[in-house]
């Protein structure tokens, strides 16, 4: 029997395994690790037979999630999971949805790598260099939003006089990605904090995808301001 009575399930190991997808030798590890709790709900009926909360499936579930998906330590896991369980289920809910929206817009936006190049006439090893360094990331359906407005801006320098004779090449777009690289992760970790709890689910998808083009407006602003003061700077005015 896997329940003693209807809302109170519990579950053999075996059956927790199975449910959740883990291994009973993986689960026995996080009891021992205390991520599951203090043991309080486990109810041992012999020195080899316990029963566990149905509610563990999800808890287990979680847990490899967060370890396979987010490559997190069980320290980190115990100690988010010790404070607010509730709190980590909301974060990744609201990741998965975001990243659900995100992929599912850019395979339906994507333009054929054909097209690209005959759109912005970009030559063809430019394009493979730019995908090597990983600036780009097309897949066989072609390049995504993203994608596409990098080309066009890697266009737009190329016939404003941005050549390679004098210097300027594709792995200039490094130093943009290397340097935007800590920004994105503090402002993906401080937008999460704000809304995880604070907002719903949806509401919180629907602000995300509002302020993707007032940041971009945002950061260019920024820059130009910052690029016109190190002029002046250098200068001496």
């Amino acid at each position: 029997m896997s329940s003693r009575a209807d809302g109170d399930a519990m579950l053999k190991m075996s059956e927790l395994a199975e449910r959740s997808g883990v291994s009973a030798g993986t689960i026995r590890h996080y009891l021992r690790e205390g991520l599951l709790g203090d043991g309080a709900e486990v109810r041992r009926t012999s020195r080899n037979m316990a029963y566990y909360p149905a509610e563990y499936v999800e808890r287990v579930e979680l847990i490899k999630r967060l370890q396979e998906e987010r490559f997190m330590p069980l320290r980190v896991i115990r100690e988010m999971l010790r404070h607010d369980p509730q709190r980590v289920e909301a974060l990744i809910e609201l990741e998965d949805r975001i990243l659900e929206r995100a992929l599912d817009a850019a395979e339906r936006e994507r333009v054929s790598a054909g097209e690209v190049r005959r759109r912005y006439e970009l030559p063809r090893p430019v394009l493979e260099r730019l995908a090597d360094i990983g600036v780009l990331t097309p897949t066989r359906g072609g390049y995504d939003r993203d994608d596409v407005q990098i080309i066009a801006a890697i266009a737009r320098f190329r016939a404003g006089g941005y050549e390679e004779e004098l210097g300027f090449t594709v792995y200039d777009t490094v130093r943009y990605r290397e340097a935007l690289q800590p920004l994105v992760e503090e402002e993906v970790t401080a937008l999460l904090d704000r809304l995880v709890g604070e907002v719903d689910v949806e509401r919180a998808v629907q602000m995300i995808a509002a302020g993707a083009e007032p940041l971009r407006e945002l950061i260019g602003a920024i820059h130009s301001k910052l690029l016109l003061a190190e002029l002046r700077r250098q200068r001496g005015g």
